[in-house]
């Protein structure tokens, strides 16, 4: 069971508000209001993440539409776990995680970028930072 964490589904939320804002200054989109519930909920019971289970297929359709408009991988091609590196200095990934990035789901890749950009470590958000401008979790995230 992974989880979503509420940072996403704010940012999910404010893409789709700049995607169909609303035409009165009070109505939401459909979209909005899907992800508004889970969101709530998060804010309501002080929790970071909730669970994709048990999100309604409205809010997880909305939440994959956002998703899609990320980046997909963290690399900014410096990667030092092919030269044995256990975590790579580039993006922050561990070995595993690069290995596996393809076939991790849409949810565990997002909880990997919040881990490696909680963590800030990586070169990625600090020495090539200009590198990974407009492919980072700044931009979409």
């Amino acid at each position: 069971m992974a989880g979503i964490h509420i940072s996403d589904l704010e940012s999910a939320i404010n893409w789709w508000r700049e995607r169909s804002p609303s035409p009165d200054g009070v109505t939401a989109c459909p979209e909005v209001l899907a992800l508004g519930e889970p969101y709530a909920l998060l804010v309501y019971r002080q929790a970071r993440e909730v669970d994709e289970a048990t999100l309604s297929p409205a809010a997880l359709a909305a939440w994959l539409a956002w998703y899609d408009s990320t980046p997909d991988a963290p690399c900014i091609a410096i990667c030092s776990t092919a030269q044995g590196d256990a975590v790579c200095k580039g993006c922050g990934r561990t070995e595993d995680e690069v290995q596996n990035w393809p076939v991790l789901s849409p949810v565990e890749k997002r909880q990997v970028w919040q881990r490696i950009t909680l963590e800030g470590t990586a070169w990625r958000f600090n020495r090539y930072a200009e590198r990974a401008r407009g492919a980072g979790p700044a931009d979409a995230r």
